[in-house]
C-alpha cells in the first residue's frame, strides 16, 4: 500500500505542477478547459492501454492526471457507466456532478465572503 501511495503522491505532484505550467503560460479559463480536454483524452488511451499493466495505473492515471485535472477521472465514471449501458445513471451522474459542483462552489465563495468580511 505504501508503494502504491507514492505512485500516486509522485504522479499527483508532477500532474499539479503541470496544470500550474499549462494555465500561468495560457492563462484561464482557456487553458483550465483545455486541460481538462486533454486530460480527459489522456485518461481514455491509459484506461485501455494500461488494462494489463495496473501496477503503473495508480501513478498516471490518479497521481499524474488526477493531478493535472480531477475531470479526467469524472469523464471516465461517466464513460465507464454509458458503456455498461446504464445511460440513465450516466446522464443523471453528470447533471449532478456538475450541478452540484457549481451550487458548492458558488455556495462556498458566498459563505467565505460572508465569513471574511
Amino acid at each position: 500500500m505504501f508503494w502504491t501511495l507514492s505512485q500516486v503522491a509522485l504522479g499527483g505532484a508532477i500532474g499539479s505542477v503541470l496544470r500550474y505550467l499549462t494555465v500561468a503560460a495560457f492563462g484561464a479559463p482557456w487553458a483550465v478547459a483545455a486541460v481538462n480536454v486533454v486530460g480527459s483524452f489522456a485518461m481514455g488511451v491509459l484506461f485501455v492501454a494500461l488494462t494489463s499493466r495496473a501496477q503503473i495505473s495508480p501513478f498516471l492515471m490518479t497521481g499524474v492526471l488526477g493531478g493535472f485535472t480531477t475531470f479526467s477521472a469524472f469523464s471516465l465514471d461517466a464513460l465507464r457507466l454509458w458503456q455498461s449501458g446504464q445511460t440513465t445513471q450516466a446522464v443523471f451522474y453528470i447533471a449532478l456532478s456538475v450541478g452540484l459542483s457549481l451550487f458548492a462552489v458558488a455556495l462556498g465563495a458566498a459563505l467565505a465572503k460572508g465569513a471574511l468580511t
